[in-house]
Formats: C-alpha cells, structure tokens, sequence
C-alpha cells in the first residue's frame, strides 16, 4: 500500500509540476502580448480613440498611398523628437515626443481622413541599433504599409527592414 501511495505523490507532484510550467508559460504569453502600459493608460483617458472601426482591410488606391505618404511626411515634420524619460507616455496631440506619438498623430489624422481604425495596427519592433520602437501599419489588399518616424517614406512592412514582434488587433488595447 506504501508504494502505490508513493507512486500516487510522485504523480501528483510530476502532474503539479506539469500545471505550473503550463501555466506559467501561458502567463508569460499573455503578458507579452498585453498592450504597452503608456498605451493602456491613453486609452483609458481617450477609449473613443482606442476602438475598432470599420474594416481591417482597405484597398491600396493611389488616393489611399498618396495620403499615406503625406500624412507620414507631415507628422514626422511636426514633432520635434524628444525622448519620454522615465515614464513613457503616449499621446496624439504632442508637438515633441519619441515615436510612440508620431504613431498616434499618423493614426488619428488617417482616421480623421477616412481610414478605418481597424485597418491601423501599431507595430512593435526594434531598431537596426536594438532599440525598442513602434510603428503604424496600415493593413490593405497590398500589403501592409509602415508609417514611421525614422523614414520619410512609406514602405510596405516586407521591405522595411523591420520584424514585427507584437501589434495591436483592430481596437489598441486587442494585442
């Protein structure tokens, strides 16, 4: 009887050990995948920008990549680069700001033109220097195009030199 007791602890504890690496695993994950806490915190004060709307893809007309690349040219004109600090906050309206606010400046003159929400993802990626950084990705039936602050011009996401590690899912807060 001892031994099928010992034999029932040692599965149990193998079973236990199981569970936690399981679920620690799937912890990791989410957290991973959870939006940035400065774009958490935005969209707490701004949750009619944070939505989804409209389709999550749109069709890549010249009239489409023409105010793509103007609107990229004319953000990236109108803030002045200037790094957060020590708390990383996000906003669209910012005249200087690092590039998590050019992103939201891009994204909501693109809605503001007609651009569904849905069809914009914010992307995080890094640098050529392993830098942390996000960008805007406009999804359409071409591919999809980055808006960035580094870049005066648009690029399709394949020919940007970026890898894409995480990016929001229609609404900003969907990761």
């Amino acid at each position: 009887m001892q031994h099928v007791n010992r034999r029932l602890n040692s599965i149990f504890v193998a079973f236990l050990l199981i569970s936690v690496a399981g679920f620690s695993t799937i912890a990791v994950q989410a957290a991973e995948h959870r939006p940035p806490l400065g774009l958490q915190l935005f969209c707490l004060k701004h949750s009619a920008q944070c939505q989804a709307t409209g389709q999550s893809t749109v069709a890549a007309t010249t009239g489409l990549v023409q105010l793509v690349q103007a609107v990229n040219r004319q953000v990236n004109r109108s803030i002045t680069p200037r790094a957060d600090g020590r708390i990383d906050t996000w906003n669209a309206t910012a005249s200087a700001g690092d590039c998590e606010d050019y992103v939201l400046a891009k994204r909501a003159a693109l809605i503001q033109q007609g651009v569904p929400s849905s069809a914009l993802r914010i992307g995080y990626t890094k640098t050529r220097q392993g830098e942390g950084h996000v960008v805007l990705i406009v999804r359409t039936g071409a591919g999809e195009f980055v808006l960035d602050n580094l870049s005066t011009s648009v690029k399709l996401l394949a020919d940007s030199g970026y890898r894409i590690e995480s990016s929001s899912r229609g609404g900003l807060l969907d990761w």
